[in-house]
């Protein structure tokens, strides 16, 4: 027994939707996601999307949960870090753990709500 979203989202010629259309869990082999991808150490690449797939949703207002899967034989190995990124991104990351009124590293990033460590947004607190 098929559901009807099977059948609404299973057009593997691309004629409904433009691009080839499959059910959640039914790509076929080959095929990877952004994230899947980069689990196994790979990228996109530039390629183009290789198809799209779909699955009943209530909460989104196109009514469908869409991904993109690539293909994994024209994928490319993920970049290695350089270290001018990894300066940039220790600096970055200091930058978010440094309280902007005692100036000192929080030792996690400051929340944006407050604008400054626990310790100065609450300074009542700490005195007992």
């Amino acid at each position: 027994m098929t559901s009807a979203a099977f059948g609404t989202y299973y057009d593997p010629n691309g004629s409904r939707w433009g691009i080839p259309t499959y059910p959640w869990r039914l790509a076929p082999e080959g095929l990877a996601t952004r994230r899947q991808l980069r689990a196994r150490g790979l990228r996109p690449g530039g390629q183009p999307i290789a198809a799209q797939v779909m699955r009943r949703s209530r909460r989104r207002r196109t009514g469908a949960l869409v991904a993109y899967p690539y293909r994994l034989d024209k994928a490319a190995p993920v970049r290695p870090m350089t270290p001018g990124k990894q300066a940039a991104l220790a600096k970055a990351m200091t930058a978010r753990r440094t309280c902007p009124f005692c100036t000192t590293d929080a030792g996690y990033c400051i929340p944006a709500s407050l604008g400054m460590c626990v310790t100065c947004a609450y300074p009542q607190d700490q005195s007992a």
